[in-house]
């Protein structure tokens, strides 16, 4: 009986990378439900804030410190499904609760955007357009 021995070398693996492989840590969807609060505003006690639930989103015009509240917007919210950004959709407004509002939209849509922790939309008031930034407040 013969003993055959085999040796191997030169087998070892390496990769060419970056070196960062395993270290990035995985985007997730983001949770956009939850109380919004404008961060652009020109006034302290004057503002728009944004409640997102369910597939609804109702955004307020608060002032007095947050003592009056007006409807400037309900309509329809669509979950982001993945974590690329900017995210954007395209809410319809809910005219069933918007007509009756004195200082709500009468848009039929509004297209609003979240990127970086930041949800944004047009809005218009006596003739003045500006871009609205809400941060998702804790």
């Amino acid at each position: 009986m013969a003993l055959i021995i085999t040796i191997f070398t030169g087998c070892s693996s390496t990769s060419k990378g970056s070196g960062n492989e395993g270290n990035t840590p995985e985007k997730e969807i983001p949770d956009l439900t939850g109380e919004w609060k404008q961060e652009n505003s020109n006034s302290e006690d004057s503002y728009q804030s944004a409640t997102i639930s369910g597939d609804t989103i109702e955004i307020y015009w608060v002032t007095d410190n947050g003592d009056t509240k007006s409807l400037y917007w309900a309509g329809t919210f669509e979950a982001p499904t993945t974590a690329d950004e900017p995210y954007s959709w395209d809410s319809k407004n809910d005219h069933s609760k918007t007509e009756s509002a004195m200082l709500a939209s009468s848009d039929d849509t509004k297209t609003m955007t979240y990127e970086k922790g930041e949800l944004s939309y047009e809005a218009s008031a006596m003739g003045t357009t500006t871009t609205v930034r809400l941060k998702k407040q804790k």
